[in-house]
């Protein structure tokens, strides 16, 4: 499955490894401050520094005795490169001396390892240059200033020579985002080559923000993380007109408009996204957030051609009071690149009000092991597992080997949608499954085609919800008093089996699922309804 390009790019990267930084030996890049710049949104929720020895991240707090320990290892890869990340400092109520004191000590201390690889580089060199043109959020004299900018210059051109071919996808697009931002707010030859990037930028964004507005990832949470980028060049380009190339600032202001709209099929009653894929909650902005930063902008949402429908990725919003569903029915994505991808065809998301009563699973973490296993796993998921095995190959932490044959075949804006799901390696046995909601009721009905083998329906429930099961009704009492019947599919033996949740990295919790297990399901029908009394 990778592209030629690809290929040729991890070939590179497995036999010389990572390189050294890049040195920087000229003049410092100048630095052109924005005075029309809107002000960036602060730290995402999960980042926190006490302004003296302790950093949190990813549910992580470590204090650190002597100062910031830069090869601080001990919490897994993901943590350290958040750490280097800086997301931290964006945080308003740290004082610009603190600021100030960390940047200048991460120069000083962190000359080459993991803070200089691709993704941590592109995300710091975007979080000190906000730092730098915003004004009062560092305290620099003339000298410390210089050495931020020569060491912004060795970070950029370090990730100018050595962009994440290997890996594409997100990781691409944040490095050629980065590189952009700092060719439009840097001045000097290597900057305007930065600059040059523009043309890759675009054909990034055209390929992996998908006509709907989604991107290919399929992940509301990177999506969400890549949305705020783009919404950032279209401050800076908007601030810097006589510097961006051509026809650069309303490119990106279609692209962050598709992709606002996008986000709002993903995003809950509650104000919150769907975890579906790789998400969690706290890594990306909130989307009032990304709403209110693109508002400021002057870039309004751009819906799909068909309301809450994104007909490429593969989802369908199902809305009618007092249910809100979200459904997916999209095959791991890119096929390159499909290493956020869960095994969760045909799954869904449900809200009652403002209320989630079925969820995903989300991420624990990613490293290899029981969770990251767990999060992937079609079982894990508000959908149909065949034979004991999973829709998808998914090996090790991010690989997808063999991939099930997946296909939306027909939605009605806000009423229906209908699925099919093959899996790779029980091709002969095929899952239908369609969505109703019409008149306060949701009813799922699923068929089984082809092979007979076993089968297992499995219901995620929000954590704090706990069914009463009664035959083939289950009855979930609501916070605020409400109660939801389930009427379940028939010949199935059906259990309330507890399982975990992962809403944000580094939370494990306990909820409840049902299960049903059985050999064939010619026309099973599940009914979602509150009860009158």
């Amino acid at each position: 499955h990778l592209r030629g390009d690809q290929l040729r790019a991890q070939l590179r990267h497995r036999l010389r490894g990572r390189a050294e930084p890049e040195p920087w030996t000229e003049e410092p890049p100048g630095l052109r401050r924005g005075s029309r710049l809107a002000p960036f949104p602060g730290a995402p929720p999960h980042a926190h520094f006490d302004g003296e020895r302790a950093i949190e991240l990813l549910n992580r707090e470590v204090e650190f005795r002597q100062g910031i320990e830069w090869d601080h290892a001990r919490e897994g890869p993901l943590w350290a490169y958040h750490l280097h990340q800086f997301d931290y400092l964006r945080a308003g109520e740290l004082a610009p001396p603190v600021r100030t004191a960390l940047v200048l000590d991460w120069i000083e201390r962190h000359p080459r390892g993991v803070g200089w690889h691709g993704h941590p580089l592109s995300v710091r060199s975007m979080n000190w240059l906000k730092l730098l043109t915003t004004p009062g959020a560092l305290e620099l004299d003339e000298a410390a200033e210089r050495r931020v900018r020569a060491s912004l210059g060795a970070q950029l051109a370090t990730l100018a020579a050595r962009p994440e071919l290997h890996l594409l996808a997100n990781h691409y697009l944040a490095n050629l985002i980065a590189l952009v931002f700092g060719g439009l707010l840097l001045e000097g030859p290597q900057p305007d080559a930065w600059l040059a990037h523009h043309g890759a930028l675009r054909a990034e964004l055209e390929e992996q923000v998908l006509r709907d507005g989604a991107h290919f990832e399929r992940s509301p949470m990177y999506h969400a993380v890549l949305l705020e980028g783009v919404l950032d060049l279209v401050n800076v380009a908007a601030a810097q007109r006589e510097r961006a190339p051509e026809g650069l600032e309303a490119s990106l202001r279609e692209t962050a408009a598709r992709m606002l709209g996008a986000l709002r099929v993903w995003t809950h009653p509650d104000g919150r996204i769907a975890l579906f894929g790789d998400a969690a909650f706290g890594i990306a902005q909130e989307p009032a957030t990304l709403e209110s930063y693109a508002v400021a902008l002057g870039v309004a949402p751009k819906g799909p051609a068909r309301d809450g429908v994104l007909d490429a990725a593969g989802f369908v919003r199902l809305r009618e009071a007092p249910f809100h569903a979200i459904v997916t029915a999209g095959e791991p994505s890119p096929a390159y690149q499909p290493g956020h991808a869960h095994a969760d065809a045909l799954s869904f998301e449900l809200s009652v009000g403002e209320q989630r009563v079925v969820t995903d699973t989300g991420v624990a973490e990613y490293v290899r092991g029981v969770y990251r296993e767990m999060s992937r796993a079609t079982r894990c998921h508000a959908t149909l597992e065949v034979d004991g095995r999973d829709q998808a190959e998914c090996w090790h932490a991010f690989r997808v080997g063999g991939r099930p044959r997946v296909a939306l075949l027909e939605a009605e804006p806000d009423r229906s949608a209908e699925g099919v799901c093959g899996g790779w390696s029980t091709r002969d046995t095929l899952h239908r499954r369609r969505f109703r909601l019409e008149g306060g009721t949701l009813r799922i009905q699923d068929a089984v085609e082809g092979r007979a083998r076993p089968l297992r329906l499995t219901l995620p429930l929000a954590p704090g919800l706990e069914p009463q099961l009664a035959a083939e009704v289950a009855r979930v009492r609501l916070p605020g008093g409400r109660l939801l019947e389930i009427a379940l599919p028939r010949g199935l033996a059906w259990r309330v089996e507890r399982t975990l949740y992962f809403p944000e990295f580094g939370r494990v919790v306990g909820r409840a699922s049902l299960v049903g297990e059985g050999r064939r399901l010619t026309a099973g029908t599940w009914l979602f309804r509150l009860a009158s009394t």
